[in-house]
């Protein structure tokens, strides 16, 4: 995971509105160090600093010592230019749905843009209300069973906090994984001295067998295309075709005397017949 001193977390950060528990504050503030974040922000808690969210923090003491207290969800999103809601019902305020992976994307995506975003968690009863909804730019739902769909606050937070990691994860290794250098496709003139080359020895090696050539030529042609070979690899096809061409000729060779043999043979049987009548 990158530094918590990168600019794009800087501007990322998670709000709890209205909590009224605090070793739920304890527990999202520990579920976000497990997943490199730390940016909390804390809407009207019922009760903070409290022993308990200390205690259910785990060693994440440095989230609880630098989140910001803010006495309205307005306050926090002040310099947001993009807020994400979570919520677990559908609530009569429209807003553009996502589920916790597609909303990872577009966080990552505004991040890069420079932007400032947050991601906005309703109090435990309640969920957000419509009018804290209604100040998001998007809703995202938690896929879960229908009847009981409620999850518990740090939970949610954990949730969202992985789907970023594994985004931001699978951006470094696509970043640093670079894909191996390939020749230029060989040009026409290459491709169709390659294709008078192959045609001639499937003609060499019989392998029509005295069907037309044209279709199967067609077919062989579009599959090289499509493959789009370089000069080196068309190097290795030339060889190939030129050790088949070879073999052809001798395997030719070799029943052409084979049956030259085998005529002199009989002339030779015929011969000695002649010779015993007389």
């Amino acid at each position: 995971m990158r530094s918590t001193a990168d600019p794009d977390l800087a501007r990322l950060r998670f709000v709890l509105t209205r909590p009224s528990h605090p070793g739920n504050i304890g527990a999202a503030a520990r579920a976000l160090r497990t997943m490199g974040f730390e940016r909390l922000a804390l809407v009207a808690p019922a009760r903070f600093p409290d022993p308990e969210a200390t205690a259910l923090a785990a060693g994440a003491d440095a989230v609880l010592a630098t989140a910001a207290l803010h006495a309205t969800l307005p306050d926090a999103l002040a310099d947001c230019t993009l807020a994400l809601g979570l919520s677990a019902r559908r609530r009569g305020v429209s807003l553009p749905e996502l589920d916790p992976r597609a909303a990872a994307a577009v966080v990552w995506t505004a991040l890069r843009r420079g932007e400032t975003v947050a991601l906005v968690f309703g109090n435990e009863r309640t969920g957000l209300e419509n009018d804290e909804l209604a100040r998001c730019h998007v809703m995202v739902r938690i896929p879960s069973v229908d009847d009981f769909s409620s999850l518990n606050l740090a939970q949610a937070v954990q949730v969202m906090a992985y789907e970023l990691r594994m985004v931001e994860r699978a951006d470094a290794a696509a970043a640093t994984t670079t894909a191996p250098a390939r020749e230029p496709p060989a040009g026409g003139a290459d491709m169709e001295r390659f294709f008078d080359h192959l045609f001639a020895a499937l003609h060499t090696i019989d392998f029509h067998k005295g069907r037309a050539p044209i279709t199967i030529e067609q077919r062989l042609r579009k599959l090289f295309l499509r493959a789009k070979p370089d000069a080196r690899e068309l190097r290795v096809l030339h060889g190939i075709l030129s050790d088949a061409e070879r073999m052809a000729r001798l395997a030719g060779r070799a029943t052409s005397e084979q049956t030259a043999q085998q005529g002199q043979d009989r002339a030779a049987g015929a011969g000695k017949g002649a010779d015993g009548d007389q």
